[in-house]
């Protein structure tokens, strides 16, 4: 179950080898890089051990020597049993030399010494001191290493490696798991998206980016079948806004053409209507792709938005006084843009529109403007029934009418196209709706020398 969990599920895709392969190459690298120095280290560590031992055992060999010396007065009869026998404890063959180089110890049928000897000895040597003079030295012959310690210390070091070496296989294939799963998950959540199942979704919470790639994916997913939801809605609005219009005039020529009802004023002026309600979407469709591509489009000058506000509502106000509405303004502060005034001019009149086409016979629309800061503040608040809660975050997107679709003429296109508008001179449209009614359309652009710094 280890085996086919951490190894067997990563190997299966390309991908998985590889990251597989280069944490094992790793992790072989680390553990025989660190294998090797302990071991290096572990012998050094040894070997000075050792020598330091040795030193110290010539060191009491060469006390022992000297007080044999001191009671002997001499080498002559000295008693360096002692000195040997420490010299044994050591594991080391015993000579001793005098002064003139002679040798004292071992002498002939005495204890061991060099001889005999046929590996190759180490020697440490020692003076030996009496009265703070030097009588002679002795010299222990150390023929055996300390190959028991290396040997626990080579079984340590390699059982710890390999313990370290399972430990890196079981990381590595947990991590690289961990790193193929989401990107499995993503892949075939693309294919299947791309299959033509707009509910695939990667749905996994994978490490850090992988994770906020799965969430990315989703996102641009949703975006995706939202865009195809509103095409759909888009060309079945499209198509009902026409075909109305269109079946009146087939109609109404199919008469004139066989002769059924005679080519008057009153009937043409009929069929003229319907050509202008034709007129009017495909106006609007236009507005819209125009608004869309405003950035590429706008002739910027140091403008005035209050003067623009003025110009539009006297531009609109026979229509407002055809709905029976009343229009007052309050722009008597400047608030200089760095617009172009004909496309701002537009996106009033178009919220204008909209108030006409919604508001209720003796409702009132207000016009006013303001500083906030650096930014130039327009306000457009109407008395009319207001807007829902549920249908404010959508009143700007294309083709948005609400539950008032059926009952109110209009495309649904106009405040789409005010966003476009507003937002390619890189200011902020908003709407908002208290429960009392009413309705206020906000629309805010950087001062003049503010929209210059941006570009």
């Amino acid at each position: 179950m280890i085996t086919d969990r951490w190894f067997y599920g990563p190997l299966r895709s390309p991908l998985g080898r590889r990251l597989l392969a280069a944490f094992l190459f790793v992790a072989l690298s680390s553990v025989a890089v660190l294998t090797a120095a302990a071991l290096v280290g572990t012998a050094q560590g040894l070997t000075s051990a050792q020598q330091n031992d040795r030193r110290e055992a010539a060191a009491r060999t060469a006390e022992a020597a000297a007080v044999a010396y001191q009671r002997a007065d001499g080498w002559a009869g000295a008693d360096l049993t002692a000195a040997s026998a420490i010299a044994g404890a050591a594991g080391a063959g015993l000579v001793v030399r005098d002064g003139d180089d002679q040798m004292v110890w071992p002498g002939r049928g005495m204890g061991p010494g060099m001889n005999g000897m046929h590996a190759a000895p180490t020697v440490v040597e020692a003076p030996v001191i009496t009265d703070g003079r030097s009588v002679g030295d002795v010299r222990l012959a150390f023929t055996t290493t300390a190959t028991a310690g290396r040997a626990v210390a080579w079984s340590w070091v390699l059982g710890a490696a390999a313990v370290a070496l399972l430990t890196a296989l079981l990381a590595a294939g947990y991590v690289t798991r961990r790193l193929t799963r989401p990107l499995h998950a993503l892949i075939g959540a693309a294919r299947r998206f791309a299959a033509g199942e707009p509910a695939a979704r990667a749905r996994t919470g994978g490490p850090g980016e992988l994770g906020e790639l799965a969430d990315a994916f989703d996102t641009m997913a949703d975006e995706v079948v939202r865009a195809g939801q509103v095409r759909r809605r888009l060309a079945a609005d499209v198509a009902h806004e026409l075909r109305t219009p269109l079946a009146a005039l087939q109609a109404g020529l199919e008469e004139l053409r066989d002769g059924l009802r005679e080519p008057g004023i009153e009937r043409l002026a009929a069929l003229h209507d319907q050509t202008l309600r034709l007129g009017r979407v495909v106006q609007d469709l236009a507005d819209l792709s125009a608004a869309e591509s405003a950035a590429l489009s706008l002739r910027r000058t140091d403008t005035d938005l209050a003067d623009i506000a003025r110009t539009a509502v006297a531009a609109y106000q026979g229509l407002l006084d055809a709905a029976g509405l009343r229009a007052d303004t309050d722009l008597t502060v400047a608030l200089p843009v760095y617009a172009d005034p004909d496309r701002l001019h537009q996106a009033v009149t178009n919220v204008l529109a909209n108030a006409a086409r919604y508001c209720r016979l003796g409702d009132r629309v207000t016009i006013s403007g303001h500083r906030s800061g650096d930014v130039a503040v327009l306000e457009i608040t109407d008395t009319g029934p207001g807007i829902p809660a549920d249908e404010l975050p959508h009143v700007f997107q294309r083709l948005w009418r609400g539950h008032r679709a059926r009952s109110v003429a209009g495309s649904g296109i106009g405040l789409a196209v005010v966003r476009e508008l507003v937002t390619a001179h890189s200011g902020t449209v908003s709407a908002a709706s208290p429960p009392a009614g009413g309705t206020t359309i906000t629309i805010q652009l950087p001062f003049a020398r503010t929209a210059r710094a941006d570009r």
